[in-house]
């Protein structure tokens, strides 16, 4: 199984100095919705070079181009249910909403004391933007998607990217020929690439991962092992569009 890890693109909180300033579920800026727009044209048409690499060819020889995603997943979160918009209509394909990789946090703001929990977007508000999008059960009308509990904090962000791991790792086993993307956010992806590789959770090592970047993993069932094929990369971005 191919694993294909792309970050949103660029939101507003993204170009805030101040956090106070924050919002609860950012929307993508222009920037950002551009380069939604390039790494969606680049996953349907580009050639994907490790395919050369691994068939032992000349790409000249090769003829198909794009990468091939079979499934796209995004976070349910604003910014990234727009990442996934352009992405699934350049693949054809239909996003479906996975919660569970979520950015670190969840849907809260800041107050003078605290961080409070807000609810979030709704099925209604989600099919409203986006009508044709696959929603989990747990999404419903009465209340939104993060519902009434507190802001998220890290140790809770670990376990949750340990479940997605572990859930990662069964799809490779009972769906060993398919290529996920998932349209997930920074902090959860340096988390879910520790769980992956049975790192300890904690600052001492980072990821760094930039607005629209991919990031592919290959699940290897026969020598049991994840190979990472390449982190953060941005060969579809001209550099002044680099956030």
């Amino acid at each position: 199984m191919e694993l294909y890890l792309i970050r949103h693109g660029q939101s507003f909180n993204n170009t805030l100095t101040d956090r106070k300033d924050r919002v609860c579920d950012p929307s993508l800026t222009e920037l950002g919705c551009r380069q939604a727009e390039l790494v969606a044209h680049h996953l349907a048409t580009a050639p994907n070079l490790e395919d050369f690499v691994q068939a032992k060819v000349v790409p000249s020889t090769v003829v198909r181009n794009g990468y091939g995603i079979t499934k796209l997943y995004c976070s349910p979160m604003h910014r990234a249910l727009q990442t996934a918009l352009p992405i699934g209509q350049a693949l054809g394909l239909t996003p479906e909403v996975f919660i569970n990789i979520h950015e670190i946090g969840g849907i809260f703001l800041h107050n003078e004391t605290e961080s409070v929990g807000l609810p979030g977007r709704n099925r209604p508000e989600i099919l409203a933007e986006f009508p044709h999008y696959v929603l989990p059960a747990e999404i419903i009308a009465e209340h939104g998607w993060w519902g009434s509990k507190p802001k998220e904090d890290w140790p809770s962000c670990h376990g949750r990217a340990a479940r997605v791991a572990s859930q990662l790792l069964d799809w490779s086993i009972t769906q060993p020929a398919e290529r996920i993307a998932l349209v997930t956010h920074g902090g959860f992806c340096g988390d879910l690439l520790k769980a992956l590789f049975n790192q300890l959770p904690g600052r001492g090592i980072s990821y760094y991962i930039d607005n629209t970047s991919i990031t592919r993993l290959d699940f290897d069932l026969v020598k049991k092992r994840i190979n990472l094929r390449y982190l953060n990369r941005l060969n579809h971005l001209p550099p002044e569009l680099v956030s």
